[in-house]
């Protein structure tokens, strides 16, 4: 494969604008582009989760299915990304919904039921899953407000929803699997 980049910087973004791979050009403030930001940041907070569980691989091999699952995770969201910079094209299909959908099924039986609300804590991995599933919440509100003025597709609507729902079981399961205990909030008395 040949360089995607020979240049980094092309002075043609300074004047608030940036184009898309069909060549128009619409503001950085444009929905899309905020769109295409918050996926950008989920998987750069996954790439952080990544390297949180990589280091804890020795001590907890239990953790190598988690990490399998997130790394096609941090490649569906790249191409989310190339989805929603070139009009036309689609990246994901349903089947990789239902793989969400799947390990959802499989690992919330394994961590049990919610009793009570639990706190993003525990761990830095804990904590940072928590963080991937706030991140994702918001790069879904800003699909679905760029849904609103130009429709995208289901698939990809859907995918970012499942996304944060696997975020929310893997941070239970890490503890789970680490025996670390859910903070669990303490409501005023």
């Amino acid at each position: 494969m040949g360089y995607r980049l020979s240049k980094i910087y092309t002075r043609t973004g300074d004047q608030g604008t940036t184009g898309l791979a069909d060549g128009s050009r619409v503001s950085k403030a444009h929905p899309r582009i905020e769109a295409i930001g918050e996926i950008d940041t989920v998987n750069s907070q996954l790439g952080l989760l990544l390297a949180h569980l990589t280091e804890d691989l020795v001590m907890w091999p239990g953790l190598n299915e988690i990490i399998v699952l997130l790394h096609e995770c941090q490649h569906r969201l790249f191409e989310i990304g190339g989805e929603l910079a070139m009009p036309g094209y689609e990246s994901l299909s349903q089947a990789d919904i239902e793989l969400l959908e799947q390990k959802l099924d499989e690992w919330n039986q394994e961590v049990g039921p919610l009793e009570e609300f639990i706190l993003p804590a525990g761990s830095i991995a804990i904590a940072q899953s928590h963080i991937c599933r706030s991140s994702a919440r918001s790069a879904e509100r800003r699909c679905a407000l760029l849904h609103e003025q130009e429709p995208i597709r289901s698939e990809l609507l859907s995918y970012i929803n499942r996304l944060s729902d696997v975020f929310f079981v893997v941070a239970r399961l890490i503890g789970k699997r680490q025996h670390i205990n859910e903070v669990l909030w303490q409501p005023r008395v």
